[in-house]
Protein backbone atom coordinates (compact mmCIF):
# COMPACT_ATOMS: atom_id res chain seq x y z
CA UNK A 1 0.00 0.00 0.00
CA UNK A 2 1.33 3.43 -0.96
CA UNK A 3 -0.36 6.39 0.68
CA UNK A 4 -0.22 10.00 -0.44
CA UNK A 5 1.05 12.55 2.06
CA UNK A 6 -1.56 13.43 4.68
CA UNK A 7 -1.88 17.11 3.74
CA UNK A 8 -3.52 18.28 6.96
CA UNK A 9 -0.98 16.53 9.18
CA UNK A 10 1.96 17.76 7.09
CA UNK A 11 0.59 21.30 7.43
CA UNK A 12 0.32 20.94 11.20
CA UNK A 13 3.83 19.50 11.32
CA UNK A 14 5.09 22.80 9.92
CA UNK A 15 3.17 25.13 12.20
CA UNK A 16 1.34 23.54 15.15
CA UNK A 17 4.11 23.74 17.71
CA UNK A 18 5.65 26.95 16.35
CA UNK A 19 2.69 29.27 15.86
CA UNK A 20 1.78 31.02 19.13
CA UNK A 21 -1.93 31.40 18.30
CA UNK A 22 -3.77 28.28 17.14
CA UNK A 23 -7.11 29.23 15.62
CA UNK A 24 -7.87 26.05 13.68
CA UNK A 25 -7.59 23.16 16.12
CA UNK A 26 -10.25 20.48 15.95
CA UNK A 27 -9.99 19.37 19.57
CA UNK A 28 -11.25 21.00 22.75
CA UNK A 29 -9.45 22.50 25.74
CA UNK A 30 -7.39 19.84 27.49
CA UNK A 31 -6.80 19.11 31.17
CA UNK A 32 -3.95 17.56 33.16
CA UNK A 33 -3.47 14.09 34.63
CA UNK A 34 -3.97 15.67 38.03
CA UNK A 35 -7.31 17.10 36.90
CA UNK A 36 -8.50 13.66 35.80
CA UNK A 37 -7.40 11.94 39.00
CA UNK A 38 -9.09 14.60 41.11
CA UNK A 39 -12.40 13.63 39.53
CA UNK A 40 -12.11 10.36 41.49
CA UNK A 41 -10.30 11.52 44.63
CA UNK A 42 -7.12 10.49 46.43
CA UNK A 43 -7.64 6.76 45.99
CA UNK A 44 -7.22 7.12 42.24
CA UNK A 45 -3.80 8.75 42.72
CA UNK A 46 -2.60 5.72 44.65
CA UNK A 47 -4.10 3.35 42.08
CA UNK A 48 -2.44 5.24 39.24
CA UNK A 49 0.98 5.26 40.90
CA UNK A 50 0.71 1.51 41.52
CA UNK A 51 -0.42 0.71 37.98
CA UNK A 52 1.59 -2.13 36.43
CA UNK A 53 3.13 -1.27 33.07
CA UNK A 54 2.80 -4.64 31.40
CA UNK A 55 0.84 -5.52 28.28
CA UNK A 56 -2.86 -4.74 28.34
CA UNK A 57 -5.78 -6.71 26.89
CA UNK A 58 -5.68 -6.38 23.11
CA UNK A 59 -9.34 -5.31 22.75
CA UNK A 60 -8.97 -2.82 25.61
CA UNK A 61 -9.41 -3.33 29.34
CA UNK A 62 -12.75 -4.65 30.51
CA UNK A 63 -13.30 -1.55 32.64
CA UNK A 64 -12.62 0.88 29.79
CA UNK A 65 -14.76 -1.05 27.33
CA UNK A 66 -17.56 -1.02 29.87
CA UNK A 67 -17.34 2.76 30.21
CA UNK A 68 -17.32 3.18 26.42
CA UNK A 69 -20.31 0.86 26.04
CA UNK A 70 -22.19 3.14 28.42
CA UNK A 71 -22.12 5.85 25.75
CA UNK A 72 -24.42 3.72 23.56
CA UNK A 73 -27.91 2.30 23.97
CA UNK A 74 -27.47 -1.18 22.57
CA UNK A 75 -23.74 -1.90 22.91
CA UNK A 76 -22.00 -4.01 25.55
CA UNK A 77 -18.29 -4.30 26.26
CA UNK A 78 -18.16 -7.21 23.79
CA UNK A 79 -19.11 -4.74 21.03
CA UNK A 80 -16.12 -2.45 21.64
CA UNK A 81 -12.56 -2.48 20.27
CA UNK A 82 -10.18 0.09 21.77
CA UNK A 83 -7.51 1.53 19.48
CA UNK A 84 -4.66 4.01 19.50
CA UNK A 85 -6.66 7.11 18.65
CA UNK A 86 -9.26 7.33 15.91
CA UNK A 87 -6.67 7.07 13.15
CA UNK A 88 -5.75 3.48 13.96
CA UNK A 89 -9.43 2.54 14.02
CA UNK A 90 -9.94 4.04 10.56
CA UNK A 91 -6.86 2.25 9.20
CA UNK A 92 -7.90 -1.09 10.70
CA UNK A 93 -11.49 -0.88 9.46
CA UNK A 94 -10.46 -0.10 5.90
CA UNK A 95 -7.90 -2.88 5.74
CA UNK A 96 -10.00 -5.49 7.52
CA UNK A 97 -13.20 -4.91 5.56
CA UNK A 98 -12.39 -3.48 2.11
CA UNK A 99 -10.62 -5.00 -0.86
CA UNK A 100 -9.48 -3.83 -4.28
CA UNK A 101 -12.43 -3.33 -6.61
CA UNK A 102 -14.90 -2.42 -3.88
CA UNK A 103 -16.79 0.82 -4.34
CA UNK A 104 -16.86 3.25 -1.41
CA UNK A 105 -18.78 6.51 -1.08
CA UNK A 106 -17.22 9.11 1.21
CA UNK A 107 -18.82 12.28 2.50
CA UNK A 108 -16.67 15.17 1.29
CA UNK A 109 -14.80 17.28 2.35
CA UNK A 110 -13.40 14.83 4.86
CA UNK A 111 -10.50 13.94 7.09
CA UNK A 112 -8.14 12.61 4.44
CA UNK A 113 -7.71 9.07 5.79
CA UNK A 114 -11.45 8.43 5.45
CA UNK A 115 -10.94 8.40 1.68
CA UNK A 116 -7.20 7.95 1.15
CA UNK A 117 -6.79 4.52 2.75
CA UNK A 118 -9.65 3.03 0.74
CA UNK A 119 -8.14 4.45 -2.46
CA UNK A 120 -4.71 3.02 -1.57
CA UNK A 121 -6.28 -0.42 -1.06
CA UNK A 122 -7.56 -0.20 -4.63
CA UNK A 123 -11.18 0.74 -3.98
CA UNK A 124 -13.14 2.99 -6.29
CA UNK A 125 -13.94 6.07 -4.22
CA UNK A 126 -16.85 8.43 -4.98
CA UNK A 127 -17.15 11.77 -3.20
CA UNK A 128 -20.51 12.65 -1.69
CA UNK A 129 -19.81 16.36 -1.87
CA UNK A 130 -21.32 18.93 0.48
CA UNK A 131 -21.68 22.51 -0.75
CA UNK A 132 -21.46 25.73 1.19
CA UNK A 133 -24.17 27.28 -1.00
CA UNK A 134 -26.53 24.59 0.34
CA UNK A 135 -25.45 25.27 3.94
CA UNK A 136 -23.49 22.01 3.76
CA UNK A 137 -26.69 19.93 3.65
CA UNK A 138 -26.53 16.41 2.21
CA UNK A 139 -27.79 15.66 -1.30
CA UNK A 140 -29.54 12.29 -0.98
CA UNK A 141 -30.52 12.27 -4.65
CA UNK A 142 -26.83 12.33 -5.55
CA UNK A 143 -26.11 9.56 -3.05
CA UNK A 144 -28.79 7.26 -4.47
CA UNK A 145 -27.42 7.76 -7.98
CA UNK A 146 -23.91 6.82 -6.88
CA UNK A 147 -24.80 3.49 -5.28
CA UNK A 148 -23.64 0.52 -7.38
CA UNK A 149 -23.86 -3.24 -7.10
CA UNK A 150 -20.27 -3.29 -5.78
CA UNK A 151 -20.76 -0.47 -3.26
CA UNK A 152 -19.31 -1.94 -0.06
CA UNK A 153 -19.41 0.95 2.39
CA UNK A 154 -20.48 4.54 2.89
CA UNK A 155 -18.27 6.69 5.09
CA UNK A 156 -19.81 9.62 6.96
CA UNK A 157 -18.75 12.02 9.69
CA UNK A 158 -21.48 13.41 11.95
CA UNK A 159 -21.11 16.02 13.39
CA UNK A 160 -18.99 16.93 10.43
CA UNK A 161 -15.35 17.94 10.15
CA UNK A 162 -14.65 20.60 8.93
CA UNK A 163 -18.06 22.26 8.43
CA UNK A 164 -19.78 21.66 11.76
CA UNK A 165 -22.84 20.39 9.87
CA UNK A 166 -25.24 17.95 11.53
CA UNK A 167 -27.95 15.97 9.75
CA UNK A 168 -31.53 16.25 11.01
CA UNK A 169 -32.80 13.08 12.72
CA UNK A 170 -35.12 12.21 9.84
CA UNK A 171 -32.30 12.31 7.27
CA UNK A 172 -30.09 10.19 9.53
CA UNK A 173 -32.78 7.50 9.67
CA UNK A 174 -33.33 7.79 5.92
CA UNK A 175 -29.61 7.17 5.38
CA UNK A 176 -29.69 4.03 7.51
CA UNK A 177 -32.80 2.78 5.71
CA UNK A 178 -31.11 3.32 2.34
CA UNK A 179 -28.03 1.38 3.39
CA UNK A 180 -30.04 -1.45 4.92
CA UNK A 181 -32.08 -1.72 1.73
CA UNK A 182 -28.86 -2.11 -0.30
CA UNK A 183 -26.92 -4.15 2.29
CA UNK A 184 -24.14 -1.55 2.51
CA UNK A 185 -21.83 -1.05 5.48
CA UNK A 186 -21.86 2.29 7.28
CA UNK A 187 -18.66 3.59 8.84
CA UNK A 188 -19.77 6.50 11.00
CA UNK A 189 -17.10 8.86 12.33
CA UNK A 190 -18.77 10.22 15.48
CA UNK A 191 -15.78 11.80 17.20
CA UNK A 192 -17.68 15.09 17.73
CA UNK A 193 -20.81 13.44 19.10
CA UNK A 194 -22.09 15.05 22.33
CA UNK A 195 -20.85 18.49 21.21
CA UNK A 196 -24.23 19.48 19.73
CA UNK A 197 -25.23 23.02 20.74
CA UNK A 198 -28.77 21.78 21.28
CA UNK A 199 -28.82 18.37 23.00
CA UNK A 200 -32.03 17.53 21.17
CA UNK A 201 -30.02 17.53 17.92
CA UNK A 202 -27.76 14.69 19.07
CA UNK A 203 -28.14 11.80 16.63
CA UNK A 204 -28.41 8.20 17.74
CA UNK A 205 -25.13 6.40 17.28
CA UNK A 206 -25.11 4.53 13.98
CA UNK A 207 -24.19 1.26 15.72
CA UNK A 208 -27.32 1.54 17.87
CA UNK A 209 -29.71 1.75 14.94
CA UNK A 210 -28.06 -0.29 12.17
CA UNK A 211 -26.70 -3.80 12.47
CA UNK A 212 -24.05 -3.18 9.80
CA UNK A 213 -22.76 0.10 11.15
CA UNK A 214 -19.42 0.78 12.82
CA UNK A 215 -19.31 3.87 15.04
CA UNK A 216 -16.00 5.61 15.69
CA UNK A 217 -15.22 7.46 18.92
CA UNK A 218 -12.16 9.05 20.51
CA UNK A 219 -11.03 10.84 23.67
CA UNK A 220 -9.45 13.68 21.67
CA UNK A 221 -12.38 15.84 20.62
CA UNK A 222 -15.33 16.13 23.02
CA UNK A 223 -13.13 15.38 26.02
CA UNK A 224 -10.03 17.32 24.96
CA UNK A 225 -7.75 14.39 25.86
CA UNK A 226 -5.83 13.92 22.62
CA UNK A 227 -2.63 13.03 24.47
CA UNK A 228 -4.16 9.80 25.77
CA UNK A 229 -4.30 8.45 22.19
CA UNK A 230 -7.39 6.38 22.98
CA UNK A 231 -10.05 5.75 20.36
CA UNK A 232 -12.51 2.94 19.70
CA UNK A 233 -15.10 1.41 17.44
CA UNK A 234 -18.50 0.11 18.49
CA UNK A 235 -20.53 -2.28 16.36
CA UNK A 236 -23.14 -5.00 16.58
CA UNK A 237 -21.51 -6.79 13.64
CA UNK A 238 -19.31 -9.32 15.45
CA UNK A 239 -17.76 -10.61 12.25
CA UNK A 240 -16.40 -7.16 11.39
CA UNK A 241 -15.24 -6.61 14.97
CA UNK A 242 -13.36 -9.92 14.97
CA UNK A 243 -11.65 -9.10 11.68
CA UNK A 244 -10.63 -5.70 13.00
CA UNK A 245 -9.32 -7.22 16.24
CA UNK A 246 -7.23 -9.71 14.24
CA UNK A 247 -5.81 -6.93 12.04
CA UNK A 248 -4.88 -4.92 15.16
CA UNK A 249 -2.39 -7.69 15.96
CA UNK A 250 -0.31 -6.23 13.12
CA UNK A 251 -0.54 -2.59 14.26
CA UNK A 252 -0.39 -1.70 17.97
CA UNK A 253 -1.49 -5.11 19.40
CA UNK A 254 -2.65 -3.43 22.61
CA UNK A 255 -2.98 0.02 24.13
CA UNK A 256 -1.13 2.08 26.74
CA UNK A 257 -2.01 1.00 30.30
CA UNK A 258 -1.81 4.55 31.78
CA UNK A 259 -3.91 5.91 28.93
CA UNK A 260 -6.60 3.28 29.40
CA UNK A 261 -6.68 3.92 33.16
CA UNK A 262 -7.10 7.68 32.70
CA UNK A 263 -9.61 7.33 29.86
CA UNK A 264 -11.83 5.09 31.99
CA UNK A 265 -11.90 7.70 34.76
CA UNK A 266 -12.61 10.50 32.29
CA UNK A 267 -15.54 8.60 30.78
CA UNK A 268 -17.01 7.99 34.24
CA UNK A 269 -17.25 11.79 34.41
CA UNK A 270 -18.39 12.20 30.81
CA UNK A 271 -21.04 14.83 31.59
CA UNK A 272 -18.63 17.11 33.49
CA UNK A 273 -15.95 17.08 30.80
CA UNK A 274 -18.33 17.48 27.86
CA UNK A 275 -20.25 20.31 29.50
CA UNK A 276 -16.99 22.12 30.31
CA UNK A 277 -15.98 22.07 26.67
CA UNK A 278 -19.46 22.92 25.43
CA UNK A 279 -19.37 26.03 27.63
CA UNK A 280 -16.07 27.09 26.05
CA UNK A 281 -17.39 26.38 22.55
CA UNK A 282 -20.58 28.39 23.05
CA UNK A 283 -18.73 31.38 24.52
CA UNK A 284 -16.29 31.37 21.63
CA UNK A 285 -19.01 30.83 19.04
CA UNK A 286 -20.73 34.01 20.22
CA UNK A 287 -17.47 35.88 19.59
CA UNK A 288 -17.19 34.37 16.11
CA UNK A 289 -20.77 35.33 15.29
CA UNK A 290 -19.91 38.95 16.09
CA UNK A 291 -16.62 38.77 14.21
CA UNK A 292 -18.10 37.36 10.99
CA UNK A 293 -21.00 39.79 11.13
CA UNK A 294 -18.50 42.64 11.38
CA UNK A 295 -16.34 41.18 8.59
CA UNK A 296 -19.20 40.06 6.32
CA UNK A 297 -17.64 41.94 3.40
CA UNK A 298 -14.61 39.64 3.60
CA UNK A 299 -16.00 36.26 4.67
CA UNK A 300 -19.00 34.00 4.22
CA UNK A 301 -20.10 32.36 7.48
CA UNK A 302 -22.33 29.29 7.61
CA UNK A 303 -22.86 28.85 11.34
CA UNK A 304 -22.05 25.31 12.50
CA UNK A 305 -24.57 23.16 14.39
CA UNK A 306 -22.17 21.11 16.49
CA UNK A 307 -18.52 20.69 17.36
CA UNK A 308 -15.56 23.06 17.81
CA UNK A 309 -14.85 23.83 14.13
CA UNK A 310 -16.39 25.62 11.16
CA UNK A 311 -15.47 26.15 7.50
CA UNK A 312 -15.98 29.80 6.47
CA UNK A 313 -14.86 31.08 3.10
CA UNK A 314 -13.40 34.17 1.54
CA UNK A 315 -16.02 36.34 -0.12
CA UNK A 316 -13.74 37.10 -3.05
CA UNK A 317 -12.35 34.79 -5.70
CA UNK A 318 -10.34 32.67 -3.34
CA UNK A 319 -6.79 32.75 -2.04
CA UNK A 320 -7.21 30.90 1.27
CA UNK A 321 -3.72 29.43 0.95
CA UNK A 322 -2.15 32.86 0.64
CA UNK A 323 -4.37 34.33 3.36
CA UNK A 324 -3.51 31.57 5.87
CA UNK A 325 0.19 31.64 5.01
CA UNK A 326 0.45 35.42 5.38
CA UNK A 327 -1.50 35.37 8.64
CA UNK A 328 0.66 32.75 10.35
CA UNK A 329 3.90 34.20 9.00
CA UNK A 330 3.23 37.79 10.00
CA UNK A 331 0.92 37.48 13.02
CA UNK A 332 1.52 33.98 14.32
CA UNK A 333 -2.15 33.00 13.96
CA UNK A 334 -2.77 29.57 12.46
CA UNK A 335 -5.81 28.82 10.29
CA UNK A 336 -6.17 25.76 8.07
CA UNK A 337 -6.72 26.30 4.33
CA UNK A 338 -9.19 24.14 2.42
CA UNK A 339 -6.36 22.78 0.26
CA UNK A 340 -5.51 20.53 3.23
CA UNK A 341 -8.83 18.83 2.48
CA UNK A 342 -8.36 18.90 -1.29
CA UNK A 343 -11.31 21.29 -1.38
CA UNK A 344 -10.17 24.24 -3.44
CA UNK A 345 -8.81 27.58 -2.28
CA UNK A 346 -11.89 29.37 -0.95
CA UNK A 347 -12.57 27.98 2.53
CA UNK A 348 -10.53 27.65 5.70
CA UNK A 349 -11.07 25.82 8.98
CA UNK A 350 -11.43 27.78 12.17
CA UNK A 351 -11.38 26.10 15.58
CA UNK A 352 -13.05 27.45 18.70
CA UNK A 353 -12.85 24.74 21.35
CA UNK A 354 -9.99 26.31 23.28
CA UNK A 355 -9.86 29.10 25.84
CA UNK A 356 -7.21 30.99 23.87
CA UNK A 357 -9.63 31.91 21.05
CA UNK A 358 -10.26 35.53 22.19
CA UNK A 359 -6.55 36.37 21.99
CA UNK A 360 -6.11 34.69 18.61
CA UNK A 361 -9.26 36.32 17.23
CA UNK A 362 -8.08 39.74 18.37
CA UNK A 363 -4.84 39.31 16.43
CA UNK A 364 -6.78 38.21 13.36
CA UNK A 365 -9.01 41.27 13.69
CA UNK A 366 -5.99 43.57 13.97
CA UNK A 367 -4.41 41.91 10.93
CA UNK A 368 -7.52 42.60 8.86
CA UNK A 369 -7.59 46.22 10.00
CA UNK A 370 -3.91 46.72 9.21
CA UNK A 371 -4.15 45.14 5.76
CA UNK A 372 -7.53 46.62 4.92
CA UNK A 373 -8.67 43.11 4.01
CA UNK A 374 -6.07 42.88 1.21
CA UNK A 375 -4.03 39.76 1.57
Amino acid sequence: MKLADFELERYFARYEFNAPYLLCCSDCETITIQDILQLEGEASVTDFMNLALGYTEAPGSKGLRGQIAGLYKNMGEENILVTSGAEEAIFIFMNAVLQAGDHVIVQYPCYQSLAEIAAAIGCEVSRWEMKEADHWESDFGFLRQKIRTNTRAIIVNMPHNPTGYLMPHKEWINLVDLLRENNILLFSDEVYRFLEYDKNDCLEAACDIYENAVSLGVMSKAYGLAGLRIGWVATGNHKILARMAAFKDYTTICNSAPSEFLAAIALKHHDILVQRNLDIIKQNLALLDEFFKRQAHLFSWVRPKAGPIAFPSLSGKGGADKFCSDLVTNRGVLLLPASCYGFGDQNFRIGFGRQSLPQALERLDNYLQDTGGRF
